[in-house]
């Protein structure tokens, strides 16, 4: 693993009007890790999530990925990242296929790229099925992998994903378990998620964020060393605001 940062906040703040929803948030991902991004409801998580991809810009604080401030490239910063919002839009009539070859052509990916990076991907996403059925009749479970498909599309060397596994049942979450996994061998990995048995198996850090503010920053390992279950520690890290 480098050193090198590939995902990094530097006192990011974000209010909306006189709601703080982000509140002096710190951290710095080295390449080739992967972090679990964790917290309540309202805490924060996707606001920072979309400052980090410039998806919104901080009140006050910067964001860089690969070393690329992300306001002030933000095109570079799109050819590095590959970003899965939570329900991410995708065109109903369109095919998986044919989004995905929309997606490719709109970033200036080469024909014979762009061919060989859709067979990847819908290979990885487990999308063969569905490949030529619109998206409008395609189940959440498939149309939250055909965001991740799109995601992936181009070979970012950073990902961010929030919530990547709503909507699949038990298999394909395994399935999502699998990929990430496998991803975090050559890419930088933040990944938002509630189901706190998803974070040991995949994870080598945890991000905690809690009323605006990170709360914990550690391996999962730590955050059972006090012998509580991580059910336990999410409640007593949640338990008061900051």
């Amino acid at each position: 693993m480098s050193n090198s940062a590939m995902i990094e906040a530097v006192r990011l703040n974000k209010q909306f009007g006189r709601f703080r929803a982000v509140r002096d948030v710190s951290f710095s991902i080295p390449q080739g890790q992967v972090v679990a991004f964790l917290g309540p409801n309202g805490a924060g998580k996707t606001t920072t999530m979309r400052l980090l991809t410039g998806f919104i810009a901080p009140t006050s604080g910067s964001a860089q990925i690969a070393g690329i401030d992300v306001q002030a490239d933000r095109l570079e910063v799109a050819r590095r990242l590959g970003y899965l919002p939570e329900n991410g839009p995708l065109y109903p009539d369109m095919t998986p296929l044919t989004l995905l070859n929309f997606f490719g052509s709109a970033r200036g990916m080469s024909s014979s790229f762009l061919r060989d990076r859709i067979d990847t991907v819908i290979s990885q996403c487990s999308l063969n099925s569905v490949a030529q059925k619109p998206i409008g009749k395609l189940s959440k479970g498939y149309r939250q992998r055909v965001s991740m498909a799109q995601a992936l599309l181009h070979d970012p060397d950073v990902l961010i994903m929030d919530e990547p596994t709503s909507g699949l049942d038990p298999n394909q979450i395994r399935g999502v378990r699998n990929l990430i996994r496998e991803l975090g061998k050559s890419k930088t990995i933040l990944v938002s998620t509630h189901i706190l048995q998803e974070v040991e198996p995949i994870a080598h850090r945890v991000l905690f964020i809690h009323d605006g503010r990170l709360v914990y920053d550690g391996d999962p390992a730590g955050m059972l060393a006090s012998g509580r279950t991580l059910e336990e520690q999410f409640h007593h890290l949640t338990a008061e605001p900051v």
